[in-house]
């Protein structure tokens, strides 16, 4: 579960990346899933959006993705999110330290 501050930091990295997923007319599928997977896997933050065309809203692409890849959702906004995932064996992104309650 991240931290307001850790999803604060990831936004800010997300701004400067590509949009890599589109889901478009035909809505979700296993090549979309496996996209998204392989690029979380090699970058641990990618952004998608979801086309006018698609029946599902950006909020439940983004749902349906992060369930299937094991990913946390980041942001939605508009048309477009964004998804986290930490590589475990070789991770890229270094996530601010969660405060501790006292």
């Amino acid at each position: 579960m991240l931290t307001s501050k850790q999803r604060a930091f990831l936004r800010s990295l997300a701004n400067d990346i590509d949009t890599i997923v589109m889901v478009g007319k035909g809505n979700m599928s296993d090549q979309i899933i496996k996209q998204a997977d392989d690029a979380l896997t090699a970058r641990e933050i990618i952004k998608g959006r979801v086309l006018e065309t698609s029946e599902l809203s950006s909020r439940e692409a983004a749902e349906i993705i992060a369930a299937q890849t094991g990913s946390e959702v980041v942001q939605v906004i508009g048309s477009k999110f964004v998804l986290f995932r930490r590589n475990t064996e070789e991770p890229k992104i270094q996530l601010p330290k969660a405060n501790r309650k006292r």
